[in-house]
């Protein structure tokens, strides 16, 4: 087949421009041959259970699906009744990225909380949890946070426990928007279980797209108490158009990313290219880095015209046009190269 695209060109618009990580390529040609049972009934499918215990524990129960968003709306619905509500903070990603996903395929009602770093808070979830037993009202019965979060920032371990806790405190179950954990895990430096199934978190939304695999992401029930959300995912996954019949070569990616530690390695590369990209602009003349770098995302601020003038040469998106901010994101192939060529063509433009 040929190749339609220049292959040296980068961008910095968002880590779903990066192709396939060569070991997960293979890991889906390895897969490939022969016949195996179709929706999940394969020898690859059955191995993920067994690798993602690894990593989350005995209780870990993964239902592989296509993509974030499917991820996200399945873990939601499995763990809420119809006049169930979600607090979330108001730009998660469930609430700003997904096209009214959650409300319109789920029927799910978002409560949101601003917040000034994308994190929330014990107290900052006080504010929509509330109401219980009024009928009209929804229920607040999930809390759904995202690591990292869309501002790029990190919750700690600790953190964690304190909103899982809070939130079990008030009966309430907690979901994590994981399309980054990988990301948060390395900077952090601790494991994927230190941030999920050891600091209470219910359910996992687990990304394997923006790290480098082709398209495969998991819904991961990790609470044993919850079991009732793993039964229902069975017949949401297929309602919700997640259910893969050729499961075999989706499980075989999200293997290839956590048996051997590939997903650390990936996100640790990112995580390092960000740095080095927030480094090399910050003491530019006309840029503002406006946010600590945590993970492998750059806030910045440009000069009037310049971002516009940049984007002729690398992709990447407005954050917020009112105050001129951009985003410049990192991924598993971001090459020293291409930074420091990013980095070059800023300082020729941000005069």
């Amino acid at each position: 087949m040929t190749t339609f695209h220049d292959t040296s060109l980068r961008s910095f618009a968002s880590d779903n421009y990066a192709g396939v990580h060569p070991e997960i390529l293979a890991a889906i040609a390895a897969a490939n041959g022969g016949h195996q049972v179709a929706y999940g009934e394969d020898v690859y499918t059955e191995h993920l259970q067994t690798v993602m215990r690894r990593h989350f524990g005995p209780a870990a129960v993964p239902f592989p699906v296509f993509n974030g968003t499917g991820a996200n709306v399945l873990s939601l619905q499995s763990l809420l009744p119809r006049w169930g509500a979600v607090v979330c903070a108001e730009t998660a990603h469930i609430n700003t990225d997904e096209n009214a996903a959650p409300e319109r395929v789920a029927g799910i009602k978002l409560l949101t909380v601003p917040t000034e770093d994308g994190k929330l808070t014990p107290e900052l979830i006080d504010r929509q949890a509330y109401g219980w037993g009024d009928e009209h009202r929804a229920q607040p019965l999930v809390v759904s946070i995202t690591q990292s979060t869309e501002l790029g920032t990190l919750y700690s371990a600790a953190e964690i426990t304190a909103i899982t806790e809070h939130a079990h405190s008030l009966g309430m179950k907690v979901h994590l928007d994981g399309s980054r954990i990988s990301n948060a895990a390395a900077a952090l430096d601790v494991s994927l279980a230190a941030l999920t199934t050891d600091a209470g978190v219910d359910i996992l939304s687990y990304g394997g797209t923006k790290n480098g695999a082709l398209g495969a992401e998991a819904v991961v029930v990790l609470s044993p108490e919850i079991s009732e959300a793993g039964d229902s995912l069975k017949y949401l996954r297929k309602m919700n158009m997640q259910l893969a019949s050729k499961m075999r070569f989706v499980s075989a990616q999200l293997i290839a990313l956590l048996e051997n530690d590939l997903w650390l390695r990936n996100a640790r590369h990112a995580n390092a290219m960000a740095e080095r990209l927030a480094a090399g602009v910050r003491d530019l003349p006309g840029v503002t880095v406006t946010r600590e770098v945590e993970a492998n995302a750059v806030f910045a601020i440009l000069p009037a015209g310049a971002a516009d003038r940049l984007r002729k040469q690398f992709r990447f998106y407005d954050w917020n046009v009112a105050t001129g901010e951009v985003r410049w994101m990192c991924a598993f192939d971001t090459l020293e190269s291409d930074v420091d060529a990013f980095v070059e063509a800023v300082a020729a433009e941000a005069v």
